[in-house]
């Protein structure tokens, strides 16, 4: 198969991880999602992985529950953490090697993060899932996907979702929506799509690193996109 991409950073929201539910770890999903990583790890390509935390905890929203978002910002880095070894489980039950890096210094259960080591372990053969955020508050795991994709030196940051791009409106709410097929990163953000934080569209303009949108539940889709078919929404230059 020819490929388009070598190295990739793959971001999906800890609602992904949930399946059908609305909170938690759904093993079937999980196992789906792994057995979908395995196929794009096994014809060569570097894989690295952000998790969010959602289905777990979101900080944003501890404030609802009287916690400080410093305080709750943190218990959401450390749901990702949840996650990513959920995910490495997953991989290895079917023989594919992974490594868990975090931000935050935990290291009977996981790597500290840094960008040189990452690099050598996936080009060792082993997919690097990325934990614990950027280390930092107030900054969302969209933010941390960016900044892990540039420091490992991916080609394209995938971010998959639960729908197949990026819409003017709420597909879910407006059944006329209209799906973008490309979008340039400046009008995703003056249109203020918020499919990603601001922070996160302004880092990959700076640094010219194209964004995929698509429905991580569609079977195949990770694999279609390496081989550089147009699927979801594109967000780069123009």
């Amino acid at each position: 198969m020819k490929l388009k991409y070598r190295r990739i950073l793959l971001k999906m929201s800890g609602e992904v991880l949930a399946g059908s539910r609305s909170v938690g770890l759904d093993g079937d999903r999980i196992e789906a999602l792994a057995q979908e990583l395995r196929e794009v790890h096994g014809h060569g390509i570097q894989l690295g992985l952000v998790l969010g935390g959602g289905n777990i905890f979101r900080g944003q929203t501890g404030s609802t529950r009287g916690i400080d978002r410093v305080t709750g910002d943190h218990m959401g880095m450390l749901a990702t953490v949840i996650n990513s070894l959920a995910v490495q489980a997953a991989l290895a039950r079917l023989a594919v090697p992974a490594l868990v890096m975090t931000a935050i210094r935990m290291t009977q259960i996981a790597e500290p993060f840094a960008g040189r080591t990452a690099i050598e372990q996936l080009e060792s053969g082993n997919i690097v899932i990325m934990a614990g955020g950027t280390g930092n508050p107030f900054f969302t795991t969209d933010t941390a996907g960016v900044l892990r994709a540039m420091e490992i030196g991916a080609e394209v940051l995938l971010k998959g979702t639960k729908v197949d791009g990026v819409y003017d409106s709420d597909p879910a709410k407006n059944p006329g929506a209209v799906r973008y097929q490309r979008l340039t990163y400046d009008e995703a953000l003056g249109r203020d799509l918020r499919v990603m934080d601001s922070t996160a569209f302004s880092l990959s303009r700076d640094n010219d690193l194209p964004i995929i949108v698509f429905d991580i539940n569609a079977p195949g889709a990770l694999l279609r996109i390496v081989a550089g078919e147009e699927v979801g929404t594109m967000v780069g230059k123009g």
